[in-house]
């Protein structure tokens, strides 16, 4: 393991204050106008015959503000802190006709269009609901078959194993940094416009990004009301890793890419 920066400052005194995410969560949410983002979905859609959803825009925009605040993309060990490798993103999404959620760590996720993120999300998720999936099969069995008490032993050993240690262990169905960087999650798919959700200690991501519904809502446009396709993001954030500087840098990044897709995306044309 390479050596990391000693933390100092402000996430010293944070992680003197508070232990693994129970309680230094703080969170933030975002209006967006999503027209640009339906049109592009629209667009893309009818070139490439792939089903791309506001997820997948949604979380290539964060893989972009990731990107874009890299102090945001680091994982913390205790005391230091270490540059992720890659910008990963895990996008959570229906794996069993709605009723059952899995999630998908998508490496690299900043390098890759919102088309070759959406194959890519279908493929695994496809795997996982077909039971074809080995890592995702090996992880379930533990789910099934241990009770509680030694499941939340396994589960903060596996975290320690593969996101403090950063080993990989897929024949025990424990990828290393199994979470990636940060997390997306869609409640826009049950009609819910605003919804908030805890960070568990064992995912060690900074961020936690909620995708509500678009909803026509009246709006300022150049001084004018109108009514506009609206979306609204939330966020929970880790305060022993991120600072409100830190989040305002990331929403700005998310606004951007939401205000023109198309320019991000460097790799579409198919």
């Amino acid at each position: 393991m390479r050596s990391g920066r000693p933390v100092r400052g402000w996430r010293k005194l944070a992680s003197a204050s508070w232990r693994a995410p129970n309680d230094p969560q703080f969170f933030g949410q975002l209006d967006l106008d999503a027209e640009a983002l339906l049109e592009y979905a629209r667009t893309i859609r009818d070139e490439s015959g792939v089903h791309v959803t506001m997820t997948h825009l949604i979380s290539r925009a964060v893989a972009h503000g990731l990107s874009a605040t890299p102090s945001l993309n680091q994982r913390r060990v205790r005391s230091r802190e270490y540059d992720r490798e890659s910008v990963d993103v895990f996008v959570i999404a229906s794996a069993g006709g709605g009723t059952e959620l899995s999630g998908v760590k998508v490496v690299d996720a900043d390098k890759k269009s919102a088309v070759e993120l959406a194959r890519e999300v279908e493929r695994r998720v496809d795997a996982i609901r077909t039971g074809t999936d080995p890592e995702f099969g090996r992880t379930k069995r533990m789910l099934e078959v241990l009770p509680i008490p030694l499941l939340r032993i396994g589960i903060r050993l596996s975290a320690w194993l593969t996101s403090d240690l950063n080993l990989d262990l897929p024949a025990l169905g424990l990828p290393r940094q199994a979470f990636g960087g940060a997390m997306v999650t869609s409640v826009g798919m049950w009609g819910v416009s605003n919804a908030y959700s805890p960070l568990a200690s064992f995912y060690k991501v900074p961020v936690l990004v909620l995708i509500g519904a678009v909803e026509q809502r009246p709006a300022v446009v150049s001084g004018e009301l109108a009514i506009r396709p609206m979306l609204t993001l939330t966020a929970s954030f880790d305060h022993r890793a991120v600072d409100g500087f830190q989040a305002a840098q990331f929403a700005d990044a998310i606004r951007d890419y939401a205000t023109d897709p198309a320019a991000f995306e460097k790799f579409e044309r198919v």
